[in-house]
């Protein structure tokens, strides 16, 4: 019934109030869930694009400005490049995309870091830390083995577990917001091993803050 639907409409607007860090609340996107500081700015860009790519998009300003960003993000990338060795480093506007593999973060299954793994966000958590003025974006992703709730809630575990390193090992808490999107946004056909492989991923979006921004334009007015 229409009532009904408005009901539930109203609820999952309810539902979307963004979680503070360390509590387990999440808000509903798209099929997904956030978690983490997604307030302001970024908090409307992450209610409004489903993947990693359309968040730093949606945060682009253009023009020189955008221009000096971008400069600043070729700086930062090839740095990830240098020292990421399991990790997929692609320049995306006046950002940067950092693709992992999830089995090369965790076990089967699981949502524990593997040991493996931490030299790499060790090495992520040196960069972000040396450019403290952006914004991260971490999504977990799933294929579609298993339920739709299940890989929902994988996913966000997952997402939760890159945030919570990545912080232990100094990056401000404040920047960082995280999704679990599931299997709703896959990268490859999900009929295929290799491509649920491919479809099982952690995405880090990295974008300038305000500040970045307006230090941008106001450079952009002195040229």
């Amino acid at each position: 019934m229409k009532t009904n639907k408005t009901i539930l409409s109203l609820l999952l607007i309810s539902a979307m109030s963004i979680a503070t860090i360390g509590c387990k609340t999440s808000s509903s996107l798209k099929g997904g869930a956030i978690g983490g500081a997604a307030g302001g700015i970024l908090g409307g860009l992450l209610s409004k694009n489903n993947t990693a790519t359309g968040v730093i998009v949606g945060a682009a300003i253009g023009g020189s400005a955008g221009a000096i960003i971008g400069r600043e993000m070729d700086k930062q990338a090839e740095e990830l490049e240098r020292d990421l060795e399991q990790a997929e480093v692609e320049r995306v506007g006046e950002g940067i995309k950092v693709t992992f593999d999830s089995g090369l973060l965790f076990g089967f299954d699981q949502s524990k870091l593997s040991a493996s793994s931490k030299s790499n966000l060790d090495s992520l958590a040196k960069t972000l830390n040396k450019y403290p003025e952006t914004n991260i974006v971490i999504d977990g992703h799933t294929d579609d083995t298993g339920s739709e709730k299940y890989n929902l809630n994988l996913s966000m575990e997952r997402a939760t577990s890159v945030q919570n390193y990545l912080i232990d090992k100094g990056v401000n808490a404040s920047r960082i917001a995280t999704r679990g999107l599931g299997e709703s946004v896959p990268k490859s056909d999900n009929s295929t091993e290799s491509g649920r492989s491919e479809n099982r991923r952690v995405e880090i979006g990295i974008l300038a803050n305000e500040k970045m921004q307006e230090e941008a334009k106001k450079a952009e007015g002195e040229d």
